[in-house]
């Protein structure tokens, strides 16, 4: 499988991947790689736990020597950030190139900085870029939310301008571009939107699909499967960037008015995008503080993280699955509830309309309209066979438009091999 062809195929390529969080978004990408044989190594900052596909790699994990300049400017110290992780990555890419690593492409998540500096290792490598977002002051995240407006107050614009430096640096001499949905990619100015090939991570659909026996049972002996009144709320991280402070809000007439209803909260308490609460707190605790006293705590489950199977037994039993975001990057999440045919209610924001057209593949709600929120979830609720269509035609737009094997890899695959033919 994936194997290059033995007649007039190309010789093996030498990847290079860079990223923060690796494997991140090329999970799928690096097996496939190594299954058709390329050569592959790997640059990144956390430390990594080699999972299937993943063995028998180089990979070095570059160290900061330094933390950010006690009382620099702070619009500064983003970028100085970056700097640093790029340092140190230019450090480690030196060591490999010692060894005799020389790649024919590198492909980097850009986003936190570390392959600023490798051009200047391997200039003759293409490199692409996985264009995950560029930030605006207008028509994205910020200023969406005025409960949460920007910390640098009138002078974001100028602190958003030095946090596109990094975008821009590498835009000098990066090859292409790579960006999981149309919405991401136009976020990108012109002339480098037209070199960003659109091309999701890809969702594994048939590991990824519904169940009917699926359960879940709690440690006080609750069991909940297909045919119980179950909604289900899914982040990385319960934060406003998410909307789990519109979601907490809408808790209490939405219990009300459905008595026999559990919620299924997963999610941590850190903060994956925006900014944190006052030290000591977090908006898990902060949001639930406001409503606790007005519903029935037995009939809400917070879940932390779950295990990736226990996960997916979540939105398998799910009657109704809620997703709510900020105009940002679409979470793996809700494709992953698509997938499995979950009836969708979400937020009517730029990256949710690719996914979710109201009324075929879920329903959309505005994000502040909390009322709207319950009144959706509701009449999903009370009408079976909506579910099932809206289920059914969420799994169907899934397979058509995100599937891994189908259509994902094999893009991501041609879109490599393209790599390495473009002009330096």
């Amino acid at each position: 499988m994936l194997k290059r062809p033995v007649f007039g195929a190309k010789m093996p390529m030498k990847i290079l991947f860079v990223h923060q969080n690796f494997p991140g978004q090329f999970k799928h990408l690096v097996p496939a790689l190594k299954a058709r044989g390329d050569q592959l190594a790997v640059l990144c900052m956390n430390s990594f736990v080699p999972g299937p596909g993943h063995e028998d790699m180089p990979v070095l994990r570059a160290k900061l020597t330094r933390g950010n300049t006690p009382g620099i400017h702070p619009w500064l110290s983003d970028f100085e950030s970056k700097v640093l992780r790029a340092e140190a990555t230019y450090r480690q890419a030196r060591a490999l190139k010692a060894q005799g690593f020389e790649p024919d492409v590198i492909v980097a998540h850009h986003g936190w900085g570390e392959s600023l500096f490798l051009r200047d290792v391997w200039p003759r490598a293409r490199m692409g870029l996985y264009c995950e977002f560029f930030y605006a002051l207008d028509g994205a995240d910020s200023n969406f939310d005025a409960e949460f407006p920007p910390q640098a107050g009138e002078d974001d614009a100028c602190r958003m301008r030095l946090k596109n430096a990094n975008n821009w640096l590498h835009f000098s001499f990066a090859q292409a571009g790579l960006s999981p949905t149309q919405w991401q990619a136009s976020t990108f100015p012109q002339p480098w939107r037209d070199r960003i090939t659109v091309i999701h991570d890809g969702i594994d659909c048939k590991a990824v699909a519904p169940n009917a026996a699926a359960q879940l049972r709690f440690k006080d002996g609750t069991t909940l499967g297909k045919t119980d009144e179950v909604i289900t709320f899914v982040n990385r991280n319960l934060e406003p960037y998410r909307g789990y402070h519109i979601f907490m809000r809408a808790l209490p007439e939405l219990l009300r008015r459905r008595p026999n209803a559990h919620v299924l909260i997963v999610g941590d308490k850190g903060v994956s995008y925006g900014a944190p609460p006052a030290k000591g707190s977090s908006w898990r605790e902060i949001f639930w503080n406001e409503v606790k006293d007005s519903v029935d705590t037995k009939r809400v489950h917070f879940l932390g993280q779950l295990p990736y199977a226990l996960y997916l037994a979540l939105l398998q039993v799910s009657s109704v699955h809620v997703y709510l975001t900020y105009p940002f990057v679409l979470s793996w999440s809700l494709l992953e509830a698509m997938s499995i045919g979950c009836a969708i209610v979400a937020s009517d924001t730029a990256p949710l309309r690719e996914a979710i057209h109201h009324g075929e593949t879920g329903r959309l709600v505005p994000f502040f309209d909390g009322a709207r929120l319950v009144d959706e979830v509701c009449a999903l609720l009370e009408s079976p066979a909506e579910r099932s269509r809206l289920g059914a035609n969420a799994r169907a737009f899934a397979l058509q438009h995100y599937d891994l094997r189908s259509k994902c890899l094999p893009q991501q695959l041609t879109w490599i091999d393209q790599l390495e033919t473009l002009s330096l």
